[in-house]
């Protein structure tokens, strides 16, 4: 009788990638597809400030050591990566404001930030991987949209930094601007602090009006 392992068997857990890698670049490679640039978005969530979209080609013979899921580093981590990153890649980066967010919503306007971080590319992908489940209009070449593609591919890892430290420079920026509302310490996420801060002062151009509980129905 054949054994079967059970679902929980460490044999099936061990099999499983411990992070991203690039073997969906090579295989596309192979393929002809080359270059190969991933992309991914930061800031899809919080009550203020833009979305940003950066899109990143790998050179694979100088792939930062360390490349993961953005928000699975230290900031400090993020920093040091983003640093690497823009020495040996090519980098391209979009955002999309507050007020594009509340005209278009949040979904249209980080895939075309996305769209656009790819066209802004130095060089022109031939192949285009995406974060998440929607492949934005546009790009001009074939692409495919990887569920958890920054825990899978390496050239969504790297623009996930990248469009995770630039939205967070962003935002410290603005709290310069702003400073009524905190932004340096949550990016705009709707923590306690900003929640009370809406409150007291009411909001600024930075805030997503459509979003609740700044939506007034």
């Amino acid at each position: 009788m054949k054994h079967r392992s059970p679902p929980d068997s460490p044999a099936l857990f061990s099999a499983l990638p411990e992070g991203p890698d690039f073997s969906t670049e090579l295989r596309l490679r192979k393929r002809g597809l080359w270059p190969v640039a991933g992309t991914d978005e930061a800031g899809r969530g919080p009550l203020a400030g833009p979305v940003v979209a950066a899109a990143v080609i790998l050179d694979p013979k100088r792939i930062p050591d360390g490349l993961d899921d953005s928000k699975k580093l230290s900031a400090t981590r993020r920093e040091s990566l983003f640093e690497e990153i823009l020495k040996t890649a090519s980098v391209s980066i979009a955002s999309s404001s507050a007020a594009l967010i509340d005209r278009i919503d949040i979904r249209k306007a980080s895939l075309d930030a996305m769209r656009r971080a790819v066209a802004g590319l130095p060089q022109t992908a031939a192949y285009v991987l995406v974060d998440g489940r929607d492949v934005p209009p546009g790009f001009g070449c074939p692409a495919d949209a990887l569920i958890k593609g920054d825990g899978r591919s390496l050239s969504i890892a790297a623009a996930s930094i990248i469009a995770k430290v630039m939205r967070d420079r962003m935002m410290t920026r603005a709290a310069l601007e702003f400073p009524a509302y905190g932004f340096e310490m949550h990016a705009g996420y709707g923590t306690a602090h900003h929640r009370e801060a809406i409150i007291r002062h009411g909001p600024c151009p930075l805030h997503r009006m459509s979003f609740r509980p700044l939506r007034q129905d």
